[in-house]
């Protein structure tokens, strides 16, 4: 690989200008373990082994970029949020962040349920074999086809979103003789992100059914009339990259209020309660997320208290963990291409990916971090913003760092904590191929989602 000097940008933290950072590490050979999946580490070259593999063959077999998913930490993450929940709870990976056959086959295999926001997941889950009776469906917009596909497989539970999709499954489901199991998804007024929440005027949304006005009693009201839908329970879902429990405390109070409307209206105890996902996971060093031992029991004993307190049985809880089980897991390895100076500014690191597969930074501000991974480096840390190589100013994968100041064309870098929602929002903006998704387990590698191909994309167009 390369290692042509080039001038190097700002290196010391007293001369750095305003920007998304924190002081440069003392080590950038460091790799923080909140932020990396759990076999990765660095050989004695100083290059970055996961799964028993340096990154170096996989750049060599696989190409670049590439994202690099850790199954003994899929699997291992996967039965922590099992065994935290135990028997009594049910645990639903949620597909939206990263589905693919391998992930289904692993989660059946780990015990875990799946939940499914579109017909094309739902196909995903029924072709690599998940039993349909631990699938659920979500959506504010199922289609027809959708739902009927739903329905015929025997899906264990659809979400139901809106006053004309309880109607819409209800005919659906009566048409096939069958009784759907469902719940309804209802909009509490919170909205929790990290480590706030507030508690007023969120039912503004395209998801769910306001609690507020009596909407969520209307609706209830209505599925418990038709004979083609089993209600089975409320769900719940309160914002994304949650830290702090405060904001489900809020929920768990006002859904437990509606179970107990429903008791007292129509003598009936929902058996379960979904209180959805959206829990938080390491980008930085800065982010601390909770074990899912902690978030197990903290729920089950806010549930516990708002029960006994409304002198309801406790329902059985449900969890819809997703980018919490597979957003550690996997990082992406990237070649560096141009180094670009900006003199009292920062350097602008240029990898062969960008947006394309990591939409995040531009669409949400998202943070990360990233690490020289080739090789280490005794150079002094340079402030750098990490660019992709697509025609659009905001292709930016991470915001600031500090890489080393030697950094050259041909250099490998990994930006970790990529496994969910990046290959999931991947597109083919400026007509990127989209990159592998290559699985790594004891000192094998494998491929589990393939890199795009030009003929892949020619193929589509028929013009």
């Amino acid at each position: 690989m390369s290692r042509s000097a080039h001038p190097a940008g700002p290196r010391h933290a007293d001369v750095l200008p305003e920007g998304h950072y924190s002081a440069p590490p003392a080590d950038l050979n460091a790799l923080d373990p909140k932020v990396w999946a759990r076999t990765v580490g660095r050989d004695g070259d100083g290059v970055l082994n996961v799964g028993g593999i340096p990154v170096t063959r996989l750049a060599e077999e696989f190409g670049t970029p590439a994202y690099v998913l850790d199954e003994a930490d899929f699997r291992a993450r996967a039965r922590s949020w099992r065994d935290a929940f135990g028997a009594d709870a049910d645990v639903f990976y949620a597909g939206k962040a990263f589905l693919s056959r391998a992930v289904v086959r692993w989660l059946d295999e780990e015990g875990l349920n799946l939940d499914v926001c579109s017909g094309t997941e739902l196909a995903t889950a029924l072709s690599a074999g998940m039993p349909p009776e631990r699938i659920a469906f979500h959506g504010n917009n199922k289609s027809e086809a959708e739902i009927r596909r739903a329905v015929e497989a025997g899906v264990g539970r659809i979400v139901l979103d809106s006053f004309q999709e309880i109607v819409r499954v209800a005919h659906i489901a009566e048409s096939l003789g069958k009784r759907q199991p469902v719940q309804i998804r209802i909009t509490v007024g919170v909205e929790a992100h990290t480590h706030e929440f507030i508690a007023t005027a969120h039912e503004d949304q395209k998801f769910g059914i306001p609690l507020a006005g009596g909407q969520a009693a209307e609706a209830v009201r209505r599925a418990l009339r038709l004979d083609g839908l089993e209600l089975i329970g409320i769900h719940s879902h309160i914002g994304s990259q949650i830290f702090d429990m405060s904001g489900f405390e809020v929920a768990a109070h006002r859904v437990v209020g509606l179970l107990r409307e429903i008791r007292d209206e129509h003598g009936v105890e929902l058996p379960e309660i979904d209180l959805g996902g959206g829990l938080g996971i390491a980008y930085t060093s800065d982010d601390d997320p909770r074990e899912p031992h902690e978030i197990a029991k903290a729920l089950t004993e806010i549930v516990t208290r708002e029960c006994e307190a409304a002198r309801l049985r406790t329902p059985r809880i449900s969890v819809e963990p997703g980018r919490a089980i597979v957003g550690p897991t996997a990082f992406t390895l990237y070649e560096v291409g141009t180094v670009k100076p900006l003199e009292g500014l920062r350097t602008y690191v240029s990898v062969d990916g960008g947006m394309s597969d990591n939409i995040r930074t531009a669409l949400y501000d998202a943070e990360y971090t990233v690490a020289l991974v080739s090789r280490t480096s005794d150079a002094a840390p340079m402030l750098v913003r990490v660019v992709g190589k697509h025609c659009e100013s905001g292709d930016i994968v991470v915001k600031d760092a500090f890489l080393p100041a030697d950094l050259a064309p041909g250099d490998l870098i990994a930006v970790p904590a990529t496994g969910a929602y990046c290959r999931s929002m991947a597109s083919n903006y400026n007509h990127a191929l989209r990159p592998p998704v290559v699985a790594v387990a004891d000192g094998a590698a494998r491929v589990i989602v393939r890199r795009e191909t030009e003929e892949d994309l020619l193929r589509l167009d028929v013009g």
